[in-house]
Parts: structure tokens; C-alpha cells; sequence
């Protein structure tokens, strides 16, 4: 993980999708905004994105910027307070980006298509 390239490439990504977390985030507080403010309850609302692709896609998108955004913070703590610099730390990390991704993306799935 010290190869000057690498660093430079993952500095990118994280801010990246640092960006696109941070507009995800206003939308999504945006929408419980809307949401309570109008009254709704749990099951109006999960009622409304049956079958709402197009929030399945934005909240798929949400998913794969905190699965690319977190690891890559989590393989720098790793790095600069352990001696698992290098290849440990990136599995690790990659563990980690692979379960966000499962895990958000199954909630996804449950919250549009079921």
C-alpha cells in the first residue's frame, strides 16, 4: 500500500465517493424529512417503493459509494496504527467493502422488490 500510484488512486476514490455519499445523504434526509412531516407511517412509506426502481437504483448507488468509501478509510487506520501495512490491510478492507456491498444491496432488494 505504499507505492506512490496506489496511494494516489485510492486518494481519488475515496474522495469520489466521498462526493456522492454526501449528496445520498441529503437526499435520503431529504426524503425522512418529507416523510414524517407528511405523516407517514412505516408501512406507507415501505408501500410507496414497492416496485420503485428508480429508488432502488439510487439506493444502490448509496450502497456502492460507502462500499468503496469505507475500506478504503479503514485500510489507512490499519496502516498507520498497526504493522499490517501492505496486503493485510487491503484484504481486510476488501472483506469489509465485500459485505457492505452484500449486505446493502440485499436491503435494497428487500426494501424495492418485495
Amino acid at each position: 500500500m505504499n507505492d506512490v500510484r496506489t496511494q494516489a488512486l485510492l486518494w481519488y476514490w475515496q474522495r469520489a465517493s466521498a462526493m456522492v455519499l454526501a449528496l445520498c445523504v441529503v437526499v435520503h434526509l431529504a426524503g425522512i424529512i418529507y416523510a414524517v412531516r407528511g405523516g407517514l407511517t412505516a408501512a406507507e412509506i415501505l408501500a410507496r417503493t414497492r416496485g420503485n426502481w428508480v429508488l432502488g437504483a439510487f439506493y444502490a448507488v448509496f450502497v456502492a459509494a460507502c462500499a468503496i468509501h469505507a475500506p478504503i478509510g479503514v485500510a489507512n487506520v490499519i496502516g498507520e496504527t498497526t504493522v499490517g501495512r501492505g496486503s493485510s490491510a487491503l484484504v481486510i478492507a476488501s472483506v469489509l467493502g465485500i459485505a457492505i456491498l452484500v449486505m446493502g444491496l440485499s436491503a435494497v432488494y428487500g426494501l424495492v422488490a418485495r
